[in-house]
């Protein structure tokens, strides 16, 4: 399982690389997460693959919930 930053400046971020980790194995479970909650995909996250969303700032126990949700699916 992976957590992906939505938006990396200067890098590569979550959904391009969403992308790539699918085609490489298209079992990976992946949260995406962001501060940017105006994003449409974080309203859509699952189109690209993302299995959970975590908008920023985020807590353990809000975290902690996620990945169990993730895990379980």
């Amino acid at each position: 399982m992976v957590i992906l930053d939505l938006t990396i400046p200067g890098g590569l971020g979550g959904k391009d690389t969403i992308e790539r980790l699918l085609a490489y194995d298209p079992a990976i479970k992946a949260i995406v997460a962001s501060g940017y909650t105006e994003d449409p995909l974080m309203g859509r996250y699952r189109e690209p693959g993302f299995m959970g969303v975590m908008p920023k700032p985020f807590d353990v126990k809000k975290l902690s919930h996620v990945v169990a949700e993730v895990l379980q699916s």
